[in-house]
């Protein structure tokens, strides 16, 4: 976490900032768009369920101002204020029949489709009007301060021939879904896609938002977390019968809400959480070879197999994910979670698929991030960066996807001395890598 002093610089920069942004915008987008005009991003598919509608639909538009680079609490306090006007007009003109032809009985439970490029001309005209409305006076919940975070996250496709993982750093959650209580919230995600990457990309757009929906998100977060999962694999279940998809994604979440610190997940990517440099385990990622879920597995009539790894049914290798819709029940949707309090004495979290943890063990991670602190003198922002590298160098080829979230400034974790039990990796350092990145591959240093 950033200084008070750095968050206070920081705000009236951002303040500073949404004025000039506004104009510009406007003056980019003079007027609503017209049937005619160009849409200025790429519509999620030709159909949404009613149900879709407000996630994708922030999904758009937090791309479309963070690629403007709009101030991250006035892009999201800015959607929220669009979508809730769109979604108080009526929708019926943009409602489509289902084709139902192979539909199973159950199925038929009317799932209203609408048309997602005309909702998306439609939502980016509220969102012009409410700019309108804003240039002359910005609200003051779009100003509001928040907690600084320092986010770094490294994603490559690596030797695979696509990239399936997605991730989320979402340090405006309140913003993003209108929460105005005392409680600070901040959400980070990632998922790792097999047999294609639809099911983590629906996973990196609506777990978050089906868990700002649970009426327990203020009381019991975790649980929130939990229903999210579940529910996101339902509706993504009925994607997939509607459009022929076979892809799944394993996921690992993280919400920090206040002083509290829950983490759900499901399959085998995790989250580990360094404290004063020792590791924190914080969860028992979902595999076959479990024991409980061999026999959850073989309770429902299916097998654990040993192949290449352990195997469910002979194909995947998770016993748990969203998606998956040909090896459901046997593949449960199913998350657990966990709650833990924050002191103040934690370091950061960490959070990466297995393309990451397959081949670096927990007790090495304090060890190669302090390793890369001393060297960038307690700078953290390309630490990812580095992590992946070690992964890459030591025989990974998966896509590998990390992502850190320091707890408190990485200059403290250098003054206490703090280096855990891990063996730090001096050799590795930001100097070995490449130069490039393919368009599959992301680097990014959060600071918000």
């Amino acid at each position: 976490m950033a200084s008070g002093a750095l968050q206070t610089s920081s705000q009236m920069a951002c303040d500073s900032e949404i004025p000039g942004f506004l104009d510009t915008l406007l003056q980019d987008f003079p007027a609503p768009l017209s049937l005619e005009s160009p849409l200025p991003w790429k519509v999620p598919g030709t159909v949404l369920s009613q149900e879709e509608v407000e996630a994708e639909l922030a999904e758009l538009a937090m791309g479309f101002l963070g690629s403007r680079n709009a101030p991250l609490p006035f892009a999201a306090a800015v959607t929220h204020k669009a979508i809730s006007q769109l979604l108080q007009t009526d929708l019926s003109e943009f409602k489509k029949l289902p084709e139902q032809e192979e539909e199973e009985e159950e199925e038929k439970a009317f799932v209203t489709l609408l048309d997602a490029k005309g909702l998306a001309r439609s939502f980016f005209n509220c969102l012009w009007e409410v700019c309108s409305q804003w240039q002359k006076q910005v609200p003051l919940p779009a100003q509001a301060p928040q907690r600084q975070w320092l986010v770094s996250i490294h994603a490559i496709r690596n030797t695979r021939r696509k990239m399936e993982d997605r991730h989320v750093s979402l340090p405006t959650f309140n913003h993003l879904f209108g929460l105005s209580d005392s409680v600070d919230r901040a959400y980070f995600a990632v998922f790792d896609g097999h047999g294609g990457v639809d099911a983590a990309r629906y996973a990196s757009v609506h777990v978050h938002a089906n868990a700002s929906h649970q009426p327990e998100l203020l009381t019991d977060p975790a649980a929130a977390l939990k229903e999210a999962f579940r529910r996101t694999d339902e509706m993504f279940l009925w994607k997939a019968k509607r459009e022929r998809l076979q892809s799944g994604t394993t996921g690992v979440c993280a919400l920090i809400t206040g002083a509290t610190l829950h983490v759900a997940w499901l399959g085998d990517s995790q989250v580990i959480l360094v404290q004063q440099g020792q590791v924190v385990k914080l969860m028992e990622p979902h595999k076959p070879e479990r024991q409980d879920e061999k026999e959850r597995i073989e309770a429902l009539g299916g097998f654990v197999s040993l192949m290449d790894c352990w195997r469910v049914n002979g194909t995947l290798a998770v016993s748990r994910a969203i998606g998956d819709v040909f090896q459901k029940p046997y593949v449960s949707g199913e998350a657990d979670a966990a709650s833990r309090e924050l002191t103040g004495s934690e370091d950061y979290l960490l959070l990466a698929c297995d393309g990451f943890f397959d081949v670096v063990p927990h007790q090495e991670v304090s060890g190669l991030v302090y390793s890369h602190l001393i060297r960038q003198k307690g700078i953290g922002l390309r630490v990812a960066e580095e992590l992946v590298a070690v992964a890459r160098d030591r025989g990974s080829h998966d896509n590998i996807t990390v992502m850190v979230v320091f707890l408190r400034d990485p200059r403290e974790l250098l003054e206490g001395g703090i280096q855990g039990t891990g063996r730090a990796q001096a050799d590795v350092g930001s100097q070995d890598l490449p130069t490039g990145l393919s368009e599959l591959e992301t680097n990014t240093s959060l600071r918000s």
